[in-house]
């Protein structure tokens, strides 16, 4: 059961837009307090239902793949992929952290110099404008460059080294793609909800 109750979960606002990824197993705790309903598609529609409503759901309609069952003693429980919160109707914001894989994402893996892509193994960081010239490690002077890019401009700006940056860097007025808002979690059941304009909300266990 650990690894069912650890399945990740899309949260719903009360205006039905994408908020957050939790596990099940908080997912099942804001039903079981009434903050959260079920959001199941049946046909094309949409329904919402309550704690009871899905165990009784769960009962007649079992799915056909074990891990998306939460087993206990006298009965087996659908996983709910999508809950709908009943209260919350806002959009939380939190800045984006400034850290190596935002960079990258934000920059598609690839070099701000040459403009080719690689693998974030083959990737580092350059400061735009070197730190011993007073360059800042912020998102407007940070950029993605390759190995042999980073080498050949070392300490120097860009125009000392000849080189050329293909974009300016800018702060991400949301999170880059929905890819890194998802990890690994992306589910076919959420795809009607998902909007990168609404993706700028910091990830909960």
């Amino acid at each position: 059961m650990e690894a069912v109750l650890d399945q990740p979960v899309l949260v719903l606002n009360r205006l039905w837009q994408a908020v957050n990824v939790i596990a099940a197993r908080r997912a099942f705790a804001l039903l079981a307090r009434e903050h959260a309903q079920v959001v199941h598609q049946t046909d094309d529609n949409f329904r919402t239902y309550s704690l009871l409503d899905w165990i009784n759901f769960s009962t007649y309609n079992p799915p056909a793949e074990e891990l998306e069952t939460v087993r206990t003693i006298n009965r087996n429980i659908r996983l709910p992929r999508v809950i709908l919160l009943t209260f919350f109707d806002k959009l939380p914001c939190k800045e984006l952290k400034l850290t190596r894989n935002n960079v990258f994402e934000r920059d598609d893996d690839k070099c701000q110099y040459c403009g080719h892509v690689f693998e974030r193994e083959e990737l580092n960081l350059d400061h735009v404008i070197p730190r011993h010239y007073g360059g800042k490690t912020t998102w407007e002077n940070i950029v993605c460059s390759c190995i042999k890019c980073n080498s050949r401009k070392a300490n120097r700006l860009p125009h000392e080294a000849h080189m050329r940056l293909i974009r300016k860097p800018v702060r991400p007025k949301w999170r880059p793609v929905i890819s890194l808002v998802l990890g690994n979690h992306k589910h076919e059941k959420w795809k009607d909800f998902l909007d990168v304009a609404y993706w700028n909300v910091e990830l909960e266990e």
